[in-house]
């Protein structure tokens, strides 16, 4: 199928599912979006993308998605507001704590090889995860020697995360999971509380740096020795997971660990057969060196 949009030729191939004008209206939305202000989310899961516009339909009464594509074409405020609903800030500190407790026992220690380390988290969101790794690396003896890069597309979000603010109702949560991620200290040292609010300890943040970065669309961010990005993917399609670790497996060199999200994996990826793994269960692999097994 052949669409016709402001000049631009969309070709949908047959093994595209349109169902239904709503679909196609969809896909030109998206079109929009990227033609004027080059954010690209055609290759986002599409029932992700779907459930999004549809739920922003509904809330700001808008008779059709044709309707909200001509605004977010004229409108940049209704373009950000679209960004928001797409930005995927679903996070908790110590998330998966049997994931951080591995990573405390399993692969510090070969950290610990490293007189330097660059860690980058990927889809970092508002940085809970990202302050989580902090603290356990400062617990660990690491922190000193690492620059950990955090970076999201979005840029509401991202300075949130560097704000290092959250909730004393969330810390209550994120206490429990410091504690099953083998957490060493009391989890109050880490933060200040101010009235309902908990400030994230400065001497954390001296190591992380925010920066925007788009997964879809932007180039290698630089040479990382660590890279997460948990729970990312599977908001992208098959064609985007692999565009974005094969971004990755350029990022790395040999030895470089990768963290993935509990529902994510390498397998069946076309970068694989670059990698070992080094847990599949806590979704940790690691860039081969050339004629060494793990």
């Amino acid at each position: 199928m052949i669409i016709y949009f402001e000049g631009v030729v969309i070709v949908i191939s047959k093994n595209d599912v349109i169902l239904d004008n709503e679909d196609i209206e969809i896909q030109l939305f998206l079109e929009a979006i990227f033609q004027k202000y080059d954010y690209d989310f055609r290759d986002y899961s599409r029932a992700h993308i779907k459930r999004r516009i549809l739920s922003k339909k509904v809330r700001d009464n808008f008779s059709s998605i044709s309707e909200m594509q001509h605004r977010v074409i004229y409108d940049e405020l209704f373009f950000l507001e679209m960004l928001s609903e797409f930005s995927i800030n679903v996070t908790e500190m110590f998330r998966d704590p049997e994931f951080f407790l591995y990573f405390r026992k399993e692969v510090v220690p070969y950290l610990m090889t490293y007189p330097r380390l660059k860690i980058w988290h990927a889809g970092c969101s508002t940085g809970e995860e990202v302050y989580s790794m902090a603290i356990l690396l400062k617990e660990e003896g690491l922190l000193e020697r690492c620059q950990i890069y955090a970076t999201d597309f979005n840029e509401k979000v991202l300075k949130k995360a560097e704000e290092g603010i959250f909730s004393m109702e969330s810390i209550k949560d994120y206490t429990r999971n410091y504690i099953e991620a083998g957490g060493k200290k009391d989890f109050s040292d880490y933060y200040i509380a101010k009235y309902e609010s908990a400030i994230i300890n400065q001497s954390l943040k001296k190591h992380i740096m925010f920066n925007e970065h788009n997964l879809v669309v932007d180039q290698v961010f630089g040479e990382m020795n660590v890279i997460i990005c948990r729970n990312v993917l599977i908001y992208f399609n098959k064609e985007l997971q692999n565009k974005v670790l094969n971004l990755f497996d350029e990022s790395l060199p040999k030895g470089g660990i990768l963290c993935l999200g509990s529902k994510e994996t390498l397998k069946n990826s076309n970068t694989m057969i670059n990698f070992e793994v080094y847990d599949e269960m806590s979704k940790v692999y690691r860039k081969k060196f050339q004629g060494l097994n793990l």
